[in-house]
């Protein structure tokens, strides 16, 4: 498979799980230190929550969620990255930024730095819960967006798809009682439809984000940022993107649009892509290319899938 054009995916939040990147860590002086340089950065006991805890909760916790995140995903992409030629890479959401670490844009230590303040920001624009997210499955995006619109209409309030996961996969984004209206409209009209919460602490991509997005801008603004070594394929659009400028404009937005998922892995096929290799606890990434690809007629077999969550799988690659 060595020489067959192979994108990297990294997750984002969603995809935690107990215990998650301690063998690799332990295995290697330099992991751990990333361990310890996220510790530093966000000033949290990262493995003490992820290794020793069992609260899940805690665990699901954005300001602790996405460094925690970051270094296991860096650390698994760092473990075959000798072994492996990209020729692009995305990542979903909090997944974008280990993506702009493994193509050279940003050096990890500023990732780092970065996800914290992230996670801080979303963590505290929104200490009431105001806002929530929920996910929809089996129905179109055009039932979902109309359904959303017009409770956002007669309400006055916010909700909107924060996420185009796949075809029949949405993240409905926005005020609390706006998100659980459109579900119960949704399951009432459809009876096949599954929707459920998603923990997390706010209304993410969505404008409900703009204050903590305008914060973390100024922090975004300050870094040095370089081109990308192999292109990088933006949630804002879906589109690929190397050139240092067009980049960090695209990071800038991040926080407060939708997801282009789908268009994203569509459009990595389109310019012959045909493995994508997830590095990540869970195997969230990898589990959507079929259903994105089955819809536009691809057929199994003419494209593969890898999911890397931990040392085992990183030993048993094979680029």
């Amino acid at each position: 498979m060595s020489s067959v054009n192979t994108a990297i995916l990294f997750p984002g939040q969603g995809s935690q799980a107990p215990g998650m990147g301690r063998r690799l860590a332990e295995s290697s002086p330099e992991f751990m230190e990333l361990w310890k340089m996220a510790e530093r950065a966000s000033g949290l006991s990262l493995r003490e929550i992820y290794w020793e805890s069992n609260d899940v909760t805690l665990m699901a916790e954005t300001q602790n969620l996405q460094p925690a995140i970051t270094v296991v995903n860096l650390a698994l992409w760092l473990s075959v990255k000798d072994r492996l030629k990209p020729v692009c890479a995305a990542g979903h959401s909090l997944g974008e930024f280990s993506a702009l670490a493994a193509a050279g844009v940003l050096d990890i230590g500023h990732i780092l730095e970065l996800v914290s303040v992230r996670g801080r920001l979303m963590a505290e624009v929104d200490p009431e819960h105001i806002g929530v997210m929920c996910a929809v499955i089996r129905l179109s995006q055009e039932t979902v967006e109309t359904a959303a619109r017009e409770v956002s209409e007669r309400t006055g309030k916010l909700v909107r798809i924060a996420n185009k996961n796949t075809p029949l996969q949405f993240v409905l984004s926005g005020h609390r009682d706006a998100v659980e209206e459109t579900a119960e409209r949704l399951k009432s009209d459809n009876p096949r439809v599954k929707i459920f919460p998603l923990a997390v602490s706010g209304a993410f991509h969505t404008s409900m984000m703009a204050e903590a997005s305008a914060e973390f801008a100024k922090l975004l603004d300050t870094q040095d940022w370089r081109a990308a070594a192999f292109p990088i394929y933006f949630n804002v659009s879906g589109e690929p993107l190397t050139e240092a400028a067009a980049i960090h404009a695209a990071v800038r937005r991040q926080m407060t649009s939708s997801v282009c998922w789908v268009d994203t892995i569509t459009r990595q096929w389109k310019n012959g892509v045909r493995r994508w290799v997830e590095f990540g606890p869970q195997g969230v990434l990898t589990r959507m290319v079929r259903p994105i690809l089955v819809a536009s007629n691809v057929e199994d077999g003419s494209y593969a899938t890898v999911h890397i969550p931990n040392i085992d799988a990183v030993q048993a690659f094979e680029g």
